[in-house]
């Protein structure tokens, strides 16, 4: 029996995998291996947006490695290009009318984006927001406005974002509202008229309200940050607030809250596993559509029976071998863009035209990789020693007996995040080179409920490390990981998890991959983003406070315990990361290299959080699989590793 026919519903416990596995032998054929460019290549052509219209398409494509926006009007087969740009990619953009898109872009990964506007016509380019140092968020896009957005910007103060509306043809910024100190969002109703706001002090979370624009802000809500009420849109009347909510619950649900008296009126939907914080609607039609939410793998619950027609009829044109969703829509709501995706694809693009029910193909996202060579991505579950259910993935390389593998756990970044199923170039490549690869949503992680996100208060290091460590054991336990051939790699918490896996268990891993990750915690809390600093206390009751907790950080911080430290290590690091200072990296280097460890340091002078050019990414991922490969014996394309 196959791999793929043990799986029992969505959840599998690897002991009855192994036991499947070993019952017939068939032959098995090695995925040969891909080049590594291709797992990390740009895309030839990506994230399609449609115009208001819908009579234009959107998408970005490389330009001299650079991911820069086109512009191709449907039916035509005319493309222009309308951005030009060198140094960094296109970060995101949108159209704000048939002629206008707005996109941002940083420079060289310090995070401070600025906001750019391009005539589609005339190709005309305008840095809206150019203020050094200045960070720019969208507040609301203000759809029935063509020149108009609302934008937050930290201009008047680093640490807070006031809201401004932005003229995107003739620039003019005019102050919307004033951050009275700790608003962190800002809800605007269906008119564009902001009515709410979250503040925090750091350990307390405020909801403010004004009927109107000229009425003064009021506290209606105030709850621990453990706590939440978080404002998605109002109903369509303007009167209330859809939100997510964990008010009195363990499991974040969809309500429908009174704003201005601050009580709740309603529970839309729920359920028992995991929050549930993702609600749509049809502004045209003025009705919610669906819910969505994360267990092993996206589900939905759909809300209006137009919208669950539209799936239902993709699903019949597409199958059910991909997951579907719709990318977006035109104003009318009659055009859509369609995207398919998979564990092993990043899947298609398509155009569905409603009123023909003609859906036509645009692009493969990826066509360069052939997905019967890319691993099935696993939902596991397993049992720690005292008593939490974990939940992650498992991904085995294709062609090889999962007995004795070389295993690279991949702890994920947040912390306060959690993996979710679907493609994963990292995994795919990793296990393309003969790894299992483990993914652990450990305890600390989102989207579990409230109770096990604060079962890693405090944890960094110790049980939340002793989470992926039991997976480790557990897999070595089942026979399908080899002891001696074990490495650890993760960016930004993952990084941290890395070095605090060779520090605090040197036994357990042959060698660690640390990408952009905490190495001190003292010094990580001092350098953190100026935005990020009305946050500190709650930061301190997270994470630990250097006063109060020194002895709890020094513990926890791998910096300081090195000594213990044998195994290969690889560090990469961006220059101007403003989350994890470069001095993260370059403390625990310095002192290693003075223990005589052996370890690699890879900085880019370009980069920041993470690496986004696609040079750099080749770098790194390059020298990940020879450092692998000399440590863990693992397959590689290149010669002498």
């Amino acid at each position: 029996m196959s791999i793929s026919k043990c799986l029992l519903g969505g959840l599998f416990y690897l002991s009855i995998l192994v036991s499947c596995t070993g019952t017939k032998k068939t032959e098995q054929i090695e995925a040969p291996i891909v080049p590594m460019e291709d797992f990390f290549r740009n895309p030839t052509n990506a994230y399609f947006v449609l115009s208001p219209s819908g009579n234009q398409i959107a998408f970005t494509k490389p330009i001299n490695k650079r991911m820069n926006v086109f512009v191709t009007k449907i039916g035509s087969g005319d493309t222009s290009q309308i951005t030009f740009l060198t140094d960094r990619d296109v970060a995101g953009y949108f159209w704000k009318s048939d002629y206008q898109i707005v996109y941002i872009k940083d420079n060289g990964g310090d995070e401070n984006f600025h906001l750019y506007a391009v005539d589609v016509l005339t190709k005309t380019q305008k840095d809206l927001t150019p203020f050094p140092k200045v960070n720019v968020q969208i507040v609301d896009d203000l759809e029935d406005r063509e020149d108009e957005i609302l934008i937050g910007m930290n201009k008047e103060n680093a640490e807070l974002f006031d809201v401004y509306r932005l003229n995107i043809k003739t620039g003019s910024l005019v102050m919307e509202a004033k951050n009275p100190g700790g608003v962190s969002d800002w809800i605007t109703d269906h008119n564009g008229v902001i009515r709410a706001a979250v503040q925090s002090d750091g350990v307390n979370n405020v909801m403010l309200y004004r009927n109107d624009a000229k009425t003064p802000f009021k506290q209606v809500l105030r709850t621990s940050f453990k706590e939440s009420v978080s404002p998605l849109f109002f109903t369509f009347d303007n009167k209330y607030v859809y939100a997510t909510s964990n008010l009195n619950r363990d499991k974040a649900a969809i309500v429908k809250f009174d704003i201005a008296n601050g009580k709740e009126m309603e529970e839309l939907f729920s359920h028992p596993e995991v929050d549930v914080n993702m609600l749509e609607y049809s502004r045209k039609r003025k009705v919610l559509t669906a819910i969505s939410y994360n267990t092993a793998k996206m589900e939905m619950k759909f809300l209006d029976a137009v919208t669950e027609s539209i799936y239902k009829k993709l699903q019949n044109k597409l199958g059910t071998k991909y997951e579907i969703y719709i990318a977006g829509h035109n104003r009318n709501e009659d055009k859509y863009l369609v995207r398919t995706i998979s564990d092993r694809s990043l899947g298609t693009t398509y155009f569905y035209d409603v009123a023909k029910d003609e859906l036509t193909k645009i692009v493969d996202r990826a066509p360069w990789l052939n997905e019967t060579q890319m691993c099935e991505m696993k939902p596991i579950t397993y049992r720690t020693s005292d008593g939490i259910s974990i939940n992650g993935y498992l991904t085995l390389p294709i062609g090889v007996s999962s007995k004795n593998l070389p295993l690279i756990v991949n702890p994920h970044g947040g912390p306060w995040a959690r993996d979710e199923w679907g493609w994963n170039p990292e995994v795919q490549f990793l296990a393309n080179r003969g790894y299992a690869v483990l993914q652990i949503n450990f305890r600390g992680s989102t989207g579990y409920g409230r109770k096990f996100w604060e079962m890693g208060f405090k944890q960094w290091g110790k049980t939340m490390q002793n989470d992926i460590t039991e997976g480790v054991n557990w897999l070595v336990k089942e026979g399908i990981a080899d002891p001696k051939r074990i490495g650890i790699y993760g960016g930004s918490y993952g990084g941290y998890a890395t070095l605090a896996g060779l520090t605090f268990t040197p036994d357990l891993y042959a060698c660690g991959v640390d990408y952009v990750g905490v190495s001190n915690l003292f010094t990580f809390m001092k350098t953190v983003p100026p935005y990020w600093k009305p946050f500190m206390q709650m930061m301190y009751e997270m994470v630990g406070d250097p006063q109060k907790d020194s002895v709890l950080l020094r513990d926890a911080s791998p910096l300081f315990h090195v000594d213990k430290i044998k195994a290969p290590l690889f560090i990469a690091q961006g220059a101007n990361d403003p989350r994890v200072n470069k001095a993260e990296s370059d403390q625990i280097v310095e002192a290693l290299k003075k223990r005589g460890v052996k370890i690699e340091y890879m900085v880019k002078d370009n980069e920041g959080h993470g690496f986004q050019n696609e040079e750099n990414q080749f770098d790194f991922y390059g020298a990940m699989e020879i450092f692998l490969a000399k440590n863990l014996g693992g397959r590689i394309l290149v010669k002498n590793p």
